[in-house]
């Protein structure tokens, strides 16, 4: 019942003039308003808050701050940690709008081999008590077979039934190995932001309820590999890239190079299995499959750059790869990428002639290094009856001019530029590798050097290697015959001397054939047959041959 307030004057009564008696008023009955009274306007104001104009639902109530989370539910391995709150609200007014607990993972160092899991303990506590209103007892241990599995469904040991001891105990793993925990009898899954039962979700930038607009996609196809074999660079990966994956469909491999110069996979023309790696902070899953197929992904973040490289083998029909990479870092990673030069190749390490100093350097002392064991002399394998033996046994013969060396581990690796092509049965590239199956390679070749080349095609028994060379069955090379020096000439021009001269530059040719030479001199006749065979230019004598 609300009032309104009555006054009294000897002229008679009035309403609303001056304080006095209050007086029955009827529910929502405005009192006689004065005009210009500031009072009458307050009282208007009152009787329509009493009178509950509008709507009789008040809105919801208001919650109290939240209180601290509690210790953590278990003493090792994962739990959780539980904060509650109150809602405040009239009679009138809605409850709040929420949860009156929130949940969150908590972790807890890893619990010891020999402890008891979380929901064995519970099931181990009704042990040797009665049960289903018998006095029998039994052993109980956890059964995971029933519908909800976050009641406390244990198995009598020795028996062919389970019994549910209701609900397990909040922070009990929903099964082994799951990632979700019991709360309140649910199943719940932790959200990015650590809190059970929650959508958050990390997005492609690893912001928790992102929407990927803190980084950019990095997506490009390469495409620049030049024609040869080796090591070629790819692209920069760089520190802080997520969701890492590159893919291509050929005989070629991807090569992963850290921060710290060594190879995570396939470094050193050594062909890694597929499998997981760790390199940079994450995970490298590497898979190939039966086909030519290959793939590389990782989760990221990296904590360092990375090198993404393709061990060529055959032309590169194109390598996809992708990356989310931080905004701030897109301009650090464009920069980096020109100062490579987007260049496709990897620089190689190789060995040059020494330079005189142009003045005295103090070379700091260096830890002695212990000194391999020289290399044994080379045979003599001169003369033309070894030179055609050889011609005929290789797949490529070829001029080339040698451009770098290096060794690896017990092989020797020589860059090469193909300048004339005199035998071969497959197609030759401008820059080739011809190998060596030893360190002290017979002969051995001076760099930027002419030489007569003659070599095998190598291909590994399961086919991801593919090289020129000597295989290491027979490793024995032999020198045969000697390019003019300075400025080569064409093929056939001017004179090449024989072996046996004094001087002669010598050439690296697999021995191909077991057979026992006699050593006697070809024959007339025996070349013009050869040129018949097919196995030699027809126009001229090939130099190999020439007296």
């Amino acid at each position: 019942m609300s009032y309104c307030l009555k006054s009294h004057s000897q002229s008679g009564q009035s309403w609303g003039s001056t304080p006095g008696l209050l007086a029955p008023q009827l529910p929502c009955t405005l009192c006689p308003l004065r005009p210009h009274s500031l009072w009458n306007l307050l009282l208007l104001l009152w009787t329509f808050l009493n009178c509950g104009l509008g709507s009789n639902t008040q809105g919801p109530g208001e919650w109290t701050p939240w209180g601290s989370w509690s210790r953590c539910s278990s003493s090792c391995g994962r739990g959780l940690s539980v904060r509650s709150r109150r809602c405040i609200r009239f009679p009138r007014e809605e409850l709040c709008w929420g949860n009156t607990h929130e949940y969150r993972l908590c972790q807890q160092p890893d619990c010891p081999p020999a402890a008891m899991p979380f929901r064995d303990l519970q099931c181990a506590l009704y042990n040797g008590h009665p049960v289903l209103g018998t006095q029998n007892t039994y052993q109980w241990v956890p059964f995971y077979g029933a519908p909800n599995q976050c009641d406390l469904n244990c198995l009598a040991v020795g028996h062919d039934f389970y019994h549910s001891f209701g609900r397990v105990l909040d922070g009990t793993p929903c099964s082994p190995g799951a990632q979700g925990l019991c709360v309140a009898g649910r199943c719940l899954s932790a959200g990015c932001d650590g809190l059970l039962g929650s959508d958050a979700r990390e997005d492609r930038c690893g912001r928790c309820g992102g929407a990927n607009d803190s980084c950019l996609f990095v997506q490009r196809v390469f495409r620049d590999a030049g024609a040869f074999a080796g090591y070629w660079n790819v692209t920069l990966i760089p520190e802080g890239a997520r969701y890492i994956r590159a893919a291509h469909r050929s005989r070629n491999h991807l090569a992963l190079m850290g921060g710290d110069g060594r190879y995570v996979l396939n470094g050193n023309w050594v062909v890694s299995p597929a499998g997981t790696y760790e390199a940079a902070g994450t995970r490298v899953v590497y898979t190939r499959a039966t086909g030519p197929e290959e793939t590389l992904r990782a989760a990221g973040p990296t904590s360092e750059d990375l090198l993404l490289q393709v061990l060529l083998q055959e032309p590169n029909p194109g390598i996809e790869f992708e990356f989310w990479l931080p905004r701030e870092r897109y301009g650090p990673f464009q920069a980096q990428a020109q100062v490579l030069g987007w260049s496709p190749r990897q620089p190689q390490p190789r060995e040059v002639e020494p330079q005189p100093l142009e003045s005295p350097t103090v070379i700091p002392p260096r830890t002695p290094i212990p000194t391999p064991e020289p290399c044994p002399p080379c045979p003599d394998t001169r003369g033309r009856a070894h030179r055609l033996l050889h011609y005929c046994g290789s797949d490529f013969v070829f001029r080339a001019h040698v451009l770098g060396r290096i060794r690896q581990a017990q092989e020797t690796r020589y860059e090469v530029r193909v300048q004339l092509i005199y035998k071969n049965r497959s197609p030759l590239r401008a820059l080739e590798y011809v190998w060596a199956p030893s360190r002290c390679p017979c002969p051995p070749l001076a760099l930027h050097r002419d030489y007569l080349l003659a070599a095998r095609r190598l291909i590994s028994p399961d086919g991801t290697q593919d090289r020129l060379g000597a295989p290491a069955e027979d490793p024995v090379f032999t020198a045969l015959a000697r390019e003019g020096r300075g400025s080569p000439g064409r093929a056939g021009e001017g004179r090449s001397r024989d072996p046996s001269e004094k001087g002669s530059t010598w050439l690296l040719l697999r021995r191909t054939s077991r057979v026992k030479w006699s050593g006697q001199r070809l024959s007339g006749p025996t070349v013009p047959k050869i040129l018949k065979s097919g196995l030699l230019p027809r126009k001229g004598v090939h130099p190999l041959f020439r007296r």
